[in-house]
């Protein structure tokens, strides 16, 4: 049998909480978060906030390019100043590996700072199937391999089951499927109705109900659609929502907790360029914090409201 490995010393005693240690390889622990764990720590933080991490080297202030891997500097400080704000990070994938080897490393180094009471995300849209897919989810969800242990994966459904199953047969590790989005060209499809009158993105999340469950599925849902939170929730009423939008694209918090917060939250509202970007000097970390702060003070005010804290 695999001896668990002492782990005092490696992580905080109050950091290990909300999960739960699985021992898989006598050389691999890996910590995971389930439904009920990213629940309470959406209660204990107070807040519903994931921060995303779509860090283009040409943006981050200039200072930090005389560090020897800038993008990972800028990251360390956005995560150091925000992690007590938020309950999830999101990393855009196509971000780090437009830099080729620099980019993963960053990625990779990125990852394994990420706080441990935060759900973390890898927002790389992936949509192919069969052996291809399951190397995708090796890429992003078998440290042992990768490198890389994300607790999930944004996935695109139009190849249908066999593009997301593959995900799904990770233990205790969630696909985040592409349900309705808020780009300009989403309407092209997603809003196509059949001959019953049933729009696509309604049939994707009918459909991907049957290949999962509210503890290993969730939907992403453009902060823009508004009033189109009803219908999601008419056929996911129990799914957490990754919600992007919020911010700079100028989705309304208040309509999205109005139409799609349920008794245990159900929603991870990311934003992105208003906190990371928040400035373009040394002050950034501190100008990401206060941007931070106000939503999180937001979200705060929905708990309450939803009578949820």
């Amino acid at each position: 049998m695999h001896k668990i490995w002492n782990i005092k010393n490696k992580f905080e005693k109050n950091r290990l909480k909300p999960y739960i240690l699985i021992v898989l390889h006598p050389k691999l622990q890996i910590l995971i978060m389930t439904r009920a764990q990213l629940i309470n720590q959406i209660k204990t933080k107070r807040s519903f906030l994931c921060v995303g991490l779509d860090t283009d080297i040409n943006k981050i202030p200039s200072f930090l390019l005389e560090f020897e891997d800038p993008v990972y500097e800028f990251n360390k400080r956005i995560i150091e100043a925000t992690s007590d704000l938020c309950v999830a990070y999101k990393p855009n994938i196509a971000f780090y590996e437009s830099r080729g080897l620099k980019g993963w490393e960053s990625l990779q180094k990125t990852w394994r700072i990420l706080p441990k009471d935060c759900f973390s995300i890898a927002d790389a849209k992936r949509g192919d199937i069969g052996n291809t897919a399951n190397m995708y989810a090796k890429a992003f969800f078998d440290e042992g391999e990768s490198g890389l242990g994300f607790d999930s994966i944004t996935v695109a459904p139009y190849m249908g089951n066999d593009s997301v199953e593959p995900f799904l047969q990770f233990r205790d590790k969630w696909a985040i499927v592409l349900a309705l989005t808020s780009n300009q060209g989403s309407m092209d499809f997603q809003n196509i109705k059949d001959n019953e009158g049933v729009q696509l993105f309604e049939r994707v999340i009918q459909s991907a109900n049957q290949w999962g469950s509210i503890e290993n599925l969730m939907y992403v849902v453009g902060a823009t659609r508004g009033e189109a939170f009803k219908i999601i929730r008419k056929h996911a009423p129990d799914h957490f929502l990754l919600v992007p939008g919020i911010g700079a694209q100028g989705g309304s918090l208040d309509d999205v907790c109005t139409y799609g917060i349920t008794n245990d939250c159900g929603l991870l509202v990311n934003a992105t360029r208003s906190v990371i970007y928040a400035s373009s000097g040394k002050d950034f970390a501190e100008k990401a914090r206060e941007e931070a702060i106000l939503l999180r003070t937001e979200m705060e005010k929905q708990l309450i409201k939803a009578s949820i804290i």
